[in-house]
């Protein structure tokens, strides 16, 4: 099956997590914070806590202490959740304290992050609840903002999605334009069992009925139902008979998960978790100066 079993824990490239905040940070700071570096005394030292402004599930917490560290040694952070929780509206997730201009610096970039990361969390678990109730998985997508792929779906797994291919080496997925350029679904499932070993997984993307069963007399390991109706849904359903994993895409939304997912399939997968999920609204506010 094409879908990653993967820990729930930031376990990424530590040098790789370094150049996207510095990234991040050259991006915001340009040549220099030109308010902290004037309204702000240089001996000032602050204490801040971060808020969250709503309900929402909190994710990209261990990158705090990174940024801020990245402008201040002495910047000092508490985390007071865990990444994954749900915290409700007013919690303290963290505080940070240290000298007052590279923390007001750091701020932005800080919460960017989180902000996107948890509004991932917050946004996919909100896809697990309204299908909580049948057999089916949410699975996510490859797309994702480039460069970020493994936050993304790092914060989609702590809204409890499963995460799908993580990069093209991962799989074999034949989709519509493999098919067309291969000259159909059978004869591109036969030249990947040419090419690779025997234990080689492949899934196939079926645009119609006809697809489906064309795919399962190939022995396709599992199909991708795209942009079906959902009375063709549970007709490829009963076509496949428990033969294959089936997973649903294409036309995914809070409003139409429940029901794809009522027809009896196995995985759904949407782009919209790690594409339209809304920024978490989280503040950094001073709770003491000096």
């Amino acid at each position: 099956m094409l879908l990653c079993e993967s820990t729930i824990r930031m376990n990424f490239d530590a040098a790789g997590i370094a150049a996207l905040i510095d990234l991040a940070l050259a991006e915001d700071v340009g040549h220099g914070d030109l308010t902290s570096e004037t309204a702000v005394p240089g001996s000032a030292t602050g204490a801040f806590t971060l808020n969250a402004r709503h309900d929402m599930v909190v994710a990209g917490l261990p990158l705090v202490p990174r940024v801020f560290a990245r402008l201040s040694a002495e910047a000092v952070v508490d985390l007071r959740v865990e990444d994954g929780v749900p915290v409700a509206a007013g919690a303290a997730i963290a505080t940070v304290t240290g000298p007052a201009r590279p923390l007001l610096t750091a701020e932005r970039t800080a919460l960017n992050l989180l902000q996107m990361l948890s509004g991932i969390a917050s946004y996919a678990r909100q896809f697990v609840d309204e299908i909580a109730h049948t057999k089916a998985v949410m699975v996510d997508t490859r797309k994702t903002v480039p460069g970020y792929r493994d936050l993304s779906k790092y914060a989609a797994r702590l809204g409890g999605v499963r995460n799908h291919r993580m990069r093209l080496d991962d799989g074999v997925l034949i989709k519509d334009n493999h098919i067309a350029m291969a000259g159909g679904v059978a004869q591109s499932i036969e030249n990947v069992r040419m090419q690779t070993p025997l234990l080689t997984k492949i899934e196939v993307e079926c645009d119609t009925l006809d697809q489906v069963q064309e795919a399962l007399d190939a022995g396709a390991d599992m199909l991708l139902l795209d942009n079906m109706g959902l009375d063709q849904l549970r007709e490829a359903v009963a076509t496949a008979g428990g033969r294959t994993p089936l997973e649903a895409s294409g036309g995914v939304r809070l409003d139409t998960v429940r029901g794809i997912a009522e027809t009896g399939v196995d995985f759904i997968s949407s782009g919209r978790i790690t594409q339209d999920a809304p920024a978490a609204d989280i503040g950094l506010d001073v709770t003491l100066h000096v």
